[in-house]
């Protein structure tokens, strides 16, 4: 009797998509941008097994900044890419810790 009144999770989906928070929204960018940074370091490091031109870091640091840190520690990790490099490393650990302690931030502010 209560699965009949409270809606199936794929409804919730679509009526998140439908009318979206803004937790749905940032959770969504997070989301592409994770996949994004991913793949660049995926690319970089099949790039640097190859000899051929790598994308720099900056460019990595700032899909990282965007929301793409999630992604780009998993990738760090699985493809053991700059995980050895300690100011790569440290600037990634700085841009994670931003990322966490600023909503925490916003949280106990209000």
């Amino acid at each position: 009797m209560i699965a009949s009144i409270e809606p199936s999770f794929a409804a919730w989906i679509v009526e998140r998509f439908r009318n979206p928070g803004w937790l749905t929204v940032i959770a969504v960018w997070m989301l592409v941008v994770s996949v994004t940074a991913f793949v660049l370091h995926g690319v970089d490091k099949r790039s640097a097994i190859k000899g051929r031109r790598r994308i720099p870091e900056a460019r990595l640091h700032l899909v990282e900044l965007l929301g793409g840190w999630p992604g780009a520690l998993a990738a760090m990790m699985l493809f053991r890419h700059k995980i050895r490099k300690p100011s790569y490393l440290a600037v990634t650990v700085v841009i994670v810790v931003v990322w966490i302690a600023v909503p925490i931030w916003i949280v106990l502010a209000r």
